[in-house]
């Protein structure tokens, strides 16, 4: 069987493309613009890539063809593909009927940390000898691949986007995947492209809530409204709350302010957590992932064993290289929530050289400038930011820049803003990349023009 991809690039549907090579179908996808990692798993696993989208990308005619949600009507691929007799689906639909059926379904939702905790969740179960399947938004580094289908009888762990599903389909894609176990991490604006509101998000959350069986569980954030008043919309599901609420069913004890060590209290149970990664919000996604690879048999004891074994998904404060003493570090973060929490993490972490924060505000949401009042202060953490302005932002910088209290600084040109950063930089410092594209292949040219500049 011959499937075709379109907008295989994408990190949900090139890690959906990947399941399918596995079940050994013979895969094809077309994309506008293709960058590493997904590119390179793709192309490693044997699945023809196609640069823009076209008409003649669907000959020969395949056999069933999935669309990702980047499409719509309009684009020539698409159009193509309804004139012909060829069906189609989106990729979340394929996923819950040809990998799902069967399987003891964990889904990872929330508007920030859902790659991490997925992968922590894959992890445990990974260490406790389960063999899970995965899809997830990102390369988790402890197994190497964005998706696999693991062990039929094993639980499958998807990270479960709210964004809409296909140019034919609004519903959020988590509403497919029907889930015994459901993360709530947290909840709060984002996506301005699709959604008018909070309120909006909140319904489709209450979707996904919906779909989780009696026999299931729900493991819910606490101190987080939103997700409070997903529940009071009606909930059928045994609820355990995650926090350091006193009150929570799961509680995180803070023995170091960076997080880097804490406590997890279970009932009568518990366990102290060692691990490399900073930031309080880190320490929480540890947390879901014990509470939901718990659901799933797993002890706490063994569970926090395999925390100090977590290696952090591809593009999640992954150092990407170091010159003379200057490390490179890039990480998904695009939201004001996202970058502040980020930052702050890093600062709490007791590395005492300076933080350089660069940031491409590239979402759509960004890019709406719906969040942009709250961007000034989400790098008060940082030493310095030095803002990119892509030729698609709809707003000006510079009022936010004056606004903030951390020195900032614009660029429109890349190699601008690299020279600037060569410039600057000094052994000690650490800059951290932010965005959630390709940023231009900006970590490559840097770490070049570093080691050009201070590797002598």
């Amino acid at each position: 069987m011959h499937l075709h991809i379109l907008g295989i690039c994408g990190t949900f549907m090139g890690s959906l493309a990947l399941l399918a090579r596995e079940q050994g179908l013979r895969v094809s996808g077309s994309d506008a613009g293709v960058y590493p990692p997904m590119s390179t798993q793709l192309q490693e696993a044997g699945i023809t890539l196609m640069e823009g989208y076209r008409a003649a990308n669907l000959e020969p005619r395949p056999d069933l063809v999935v669309v990702g949600n980047a499409l719509s009507r309009g684009n020539p691929e698409v159009e193509a593909l309804l004139d012909l007799d060829v069906p189609y689906v989106s990729g979340p639909q394929w996923l819950a009927e040809h990998v799902l059926p069967g399987r003891r379904v964990i889904a990872v939702a929330g508007t920030h940390g859902k790659t991490t905790t997925a992968s922590l969740v894959a992890w445990l179960l990974e260490s406790a000898g389960l063999s899970p399947g995965f899809l997830i938004g990102g390369v988790p580094r402890n197994f190497g691949v964005s998706a696999r289908l693991g062990a039929q009888d094993a639980p499958f762990v998807v990270e479960a986007d709210e964004y809409d599903t296909a140019f034919f389909d609004k519903r959020s894609k988590f509403v497919h995947y029907r889930p015994e176990i459901a993360v709530l991490g947290n909840l709060e604006f984002d996506h301005a492209d699709i959604f008018p509101d909070l309120a909006a998000i909140e319904r489709q959350f209450h979707h996904l809530v919906r779909t989780v069986p009696g026999k299931g569980k729900l493991l819910v954030a606490d101190d987080a409204p939103a997700l409070d008043r997903v529940l009071e919309q009606g909930c059928w599901t045994p609820v355990e709350r995650f926090g350091q609420s006193p009150d929570s069913d799961w509680r995180l004890v803070l023995e170091r302010d960076d997080a880097g060590r804490f406590r997890v209290e279970h009932g009568d149970q518990q366990a102290t957590v060692d691990w490399a990664l900073s930031g309080t919000y880190n320490a929480s996604n540890a947390l879901a992932a014990l509470a939901a690879a718990h659901a799933c048999g797993v002890s706490l004891s063994r569970g926090s064993e395999a925390l100090a074994r977590f290696e952090t998904p591809r593009r999640r404060q992954e150092l990407r290289g170091d010159v003379a003493g200057i490390r490179v570090i890039d990480d998904f973060a695009h939201h004001p929530t996202a970058i502040a929490a980020t930052l702050d993490g890093m600062r709490a972490s007791g590395d005492r050289g300076r933080l350089l924060a660069v940031i491409e505000p590239r979402s759509n949401t960004m890019r709406l400038g719906t969040l942009r009042e709250r961007l000034a202060a989400s790098v008060a953490s940082a030493d310095l930011a030095y803002w990119y302005q892509p030729p698609e932002l709809d707003w000006a910088l510079a009022p936010m820049i004056e606004a903030a209290t951390t020195p900032g600084r614009e660029y429109d040109d890349l190699e601008a803003l690299v020279a600037a950063l060569v410039a600057e930089a000094r052994a000690g410092d650490r800059i951290v990349v932010m965005s959630n594209g390709g940023f231009g292949g900006i970590h490559e040219r840097l770490l070049a023009a570093l080691e050009d500049t201070h590797g002598r």
